[in-house]
């Protein structure tokens, strides 16, 4: 199975190769040239692999948007937390002298809209209700580098842990471990370069350099047989995505579909964001499929944060945003998580806390 699966995306890498993305790479797997200071996992290329990145078909698409314009107004705040202990209402922050200042790594929503924070700096997963209220916390089982989780329908979490242990531990919704599932082992030699965990149905992937998904085992806490994906799996269960960088200088990307069911490319089109990108922030979709993209740009020496959304089947652009920037200099994995009825939930840090705000495309 796995040498089939590896067989077609080689083969629509192969039809489709001939966009060159933004090159050189840190110690996480992301692109050097288009790196933020406070950068992650999600910053560059999300979804995208540099070397087999598609040719994207057909006349490219202005995400109109004015950049210079103040960010949107009116966000629902989900929840907020001040720095400090690890009091219910606080997040741990970390500023050590030699090595990078931390916040909270990842977030993530679950269907009934209960949200996650990975507070790694205080060994922790922080449960937020629907009403905003904190409801618990998972104790992290030896995972004091941990960087990324995902939560499943069910309230499972997966959290990642690339340089400890090196490993996915699974945890139930009462934050028990249900099993750990090593990293390292056939299709992953290097850990630097797993840039996310995600989860799919009953089966747990992690992502390889911002491309193709690689299953390492199930939201049981089981190691599984090792197979590769081409994209991540969009909410609707039809398609695979990645989005990656052309050329960054003069804001040039691409968003690229297949078909889940017969592995046929969908779509790849191009857009112009009119301005540099800095970086990709977020690729994901709600449960109706729609692509939520949002990037970091610069414009006049300003940096922007522009989320747009685009429609499953062809990829075209239904509306925009924009966004307060992250100023601040903690290093992060996962700023924004999509919720299933629509709409992104975006952690804006600054000197006094942490706030959850909702924003949607208009």
């Amino acid at each position: 199975m796995r040498k089939k699966v590896v067989a077609l995306v080689a083969v629509l890498g192969a039809l489709a190769a001939g966009v060159v993305v933004a090159r050189g790479c840190s110690g996480d797997g992301t692109s050097k040239e288009a790196r933020p200071a406070n950068t992650g996992g999600e910053k560059v290329g999300a979804g995208a692999s540099r070397d087999d990145a598609p040719r994207p078909a057909g006349s490219a698409v202005a995400i109109v948007v004015d950049a210079s314009a103040p960010p949107e107004k009116g966000a629902e705040v989900v929840f907020s937390a001040t720095w400090g202990g690890t009091r219910m209402n606080e997040l741990g922050r970390s500023r050590p002298d030699e090595a990078n200042p931390e916040a909270p790594m990842s977030l993530a929503m679950d269907p009934k809209g209960n949200m996650f924070v990975l507070d790694q700096v205080n060994g922790r997963v922080v449960r937020i209700g629907p009403d905003g209220k904190p409801e618990a916390v998972i104790p992290l089982k030896e995972q004091e580098a941990a960087q990324d989780m995902a939560v499943t329908d069910d309230g499972k979490v997966a959290v990642l842990d690339r340089y400890n242990s090196k490993s996915i531990v699974m945890y139930d919704d009462k934050g028990g471990a249900l099993g750990e599932m090593p990293l390292e082992g056939e299709g992953l030699d290097e850990l630097g370069f797993v840039t996310g965990v995600f989860v799919d149905g009953k089966d747990v992937y992690v992502e390889k350099e911002h491309g193709p998904l690689l299953r390492i085992g199930t939201t049981d806490g089981q190691p599984a047989d090792r197979v590769e994906v081409p994209g991540r799996p969009t909410r609707d269960g039809l398609s695979y995505i990645k989005a990656g960088i052309i050329e960054p200088e003069v804001g040039r990307m691409y968003i690229s579909s297949v078909d889940r069911a017969t592995m046929q490319h969908r779509f790849t089109r191009e857009y112009r964001q009119g301005s540099e990108i800095r970086g990709i922030l977020l690729l994901d979709t709600d449960k109706t499929g729609t692509i939520y993209l949002a990037t970091l740009l610069v414009q006049n020496g300003q940096e922007t944060v522009i989320l747009s959304c685009h429609e499953p089947l062809k990829g075209i652009p239904t509306g925009t945003a924009v966004l307060p920037v992250n100023t601040m200099p903690e290093e992060t994995f996962r700023d924004m998580a999509v919720l299933d009825e629509g709409g992104v939930v975006y952690s804006v840090r600054t000197e006094q806390g942490v706030s959850y705000q909702k924003y949607d495309c208009q």
